[in-house]
């Protein structure tokens, strides 16, 4: 009998540990919903791409319409691999290797100057080719950036709170920002990596005054230029990036210049209506708005889709934009908040300012939409930054929420 009770005990405490750990799993936290967004809006931006590339990928390509749907299935699939790794992963392994992320980003894009490395397409060489690969450095870059900036602010604690720890990290991706804009040409880019930083220091430190200054400081700075440079005439030799200028102000004087894209974007969008002409069914994608597949296939979901097809791609941002701020909110430490907050304004920011572009509420410059947009560097790297959002998600407790 004494036998029997001691096993019965023993049975009773495998079962009680057996009990506790389901329960200590259970409490994990798991955001599926972020999850199905993702997914969803890769699935919409590989029948997007396919609808707006067909035409001209046969083409280009010897009638291979697919052409541009095979290369960015291939680079979502990859991706996927890459996320469901790096959530699996705790997320603080990461740390340790933030510096080298730095180091590694610096040295990465001046490659794209190394003849056999360098890649070019539609005259930018802005990535670098490794076998079958090509990497467009400015990605690593921002998932480089996220990584550092969440390490360094986290090793300065209350440091940030001076003028020097504030400006220190401001100042930090500022070389990063410098080299993707003259070395890659990607101005767009390094503006990115830049209000990627400037976000992750405005949610970090206290010191909302010197945000206010800055930006107050900016908006008039930008205003300023914009008068100058309507004021004077622009020649060849004073850049692209002014005439892009000129033709956001009146692209209809442009319109056979740096205006031509952005009307064709708002004849795609105007046409849409509020149902569209039906998926498949756009006009412009037919060879009159050039690179469709690219930074303008908002303006052809718009056409095909309608305003409710752009309204509703539009929620399904700020849904996600909304998921990631649940998961910042409740992460278990300063690190992992903040690389959410680093993904949140990568995704955010390329968001607004895609759009911004399409509907010529700023001038044009090569920002593609994230999920959606043809192009393997962004989605493999963005599918990255979900697996580090994912790990935080991980790390959080129910009872903590």
């Amino acid at each position: 009998m004494a036998g029997i009770r001691a096993e019965i005990r023993a049975g009773r405490r495998t079962q009680t540990r057996a009990e506790q750990t389901r329960r200590k799993q259970a409490e994990n936290f798991f955001d599926y919903s972020m999850l199905f967004i993702v997914l969803f809006l890769l699935g919409f931006g590989l029948v997007m791409i396919y609808s707006t590339s067909s035409y001209s990928a046969a083409m280009q390509h010897d009638g291979d319409s697919a052409f541009f749907l095979k290369r960015q299935a291939m680079a979502t699939v990859i991706g996927l691999f890459a996320m469901i790794v790096v959530a699996n992963i705790p997320y603080h392994f990461w740390e340790r290797f933030a510096t080298l992320a730095y180091i590694g980003s610096a040295a990465l894009i001046p490659m794209v100057l190394v003849p056999g490395l360098r890649y070019t397409a539609n005259g930018a060489s802005r990535w670098i080719k490794v076998g079958p690969l090509t990497i467009q450095p400015a990605e690593v870059a921002k998932l480089g950036m996220i990584l550092f900036l969440a390490s360094l602010v986290c090793k300065m604690g209350k440091g940030i709170r001076t003028t020097k720890g504030f400006f220190t990290v401001l100042c930090m991706p500022l070389p990063i920002c410098l080299m993707i804009w003259k070395i890659t040409n990607n101005l767009s880019s390094a503006i990115i990596v830049f209000g990627i930083a400037a976000l992750m220091l405005f949610v970090s430190s206290p010191e909302y005054k010197k945000f206010i200054i800055m930006g107050v400081a900016g908006i008039v700075g930008v205003i300023a230029l914009v008068f100058l440079i309507k004021g004077i005439s622009v020649s060849d030799d004073m850049g692209f990036r002014f005439a892009r200028i000129l033709a956001w102000l009146d692209p209809e004087a442009y319109a056979n210049g740096k205006g031509f894209q952005t009307l064709q974007a708002l004849y795609a969008i105007g046409s849409g209506g509020i149902l569209g002409k039906g998926l498949g069914q756009s006009m412009q994608k037919l060879g009159f708005l050039p690179e469709a597949q690219n930074d303008m296939i908002f303006s052809i979901i718009c056409e095909e889709l309608g305003l409710f097809g752009g309204i509703a791609i539009i929620l399904m941002f700020l849904l996600l934009i909304w998921r990631f701020m649940v998961i910042a909110n409740n992460a278990s430490d300063l690190f992992g908040a903040l690389l959410v907050v680093g993904v949140m304004g990568h995704v955010a920011i390329q968001v607004i300012l895609n759009i911004a572009v399409v509907t010529n509420t700023i001038p044009n410059t090569g920002i593609s939409l994230p999920f959606i947009s043809y192009g393997g560097s962004a989605v493999l790297f963005l599918l990255i930054e979900i697996g580090l959002v994912l790990s935080v998600a991980r790390g959080i407790r129910l009872k903590d929420m």
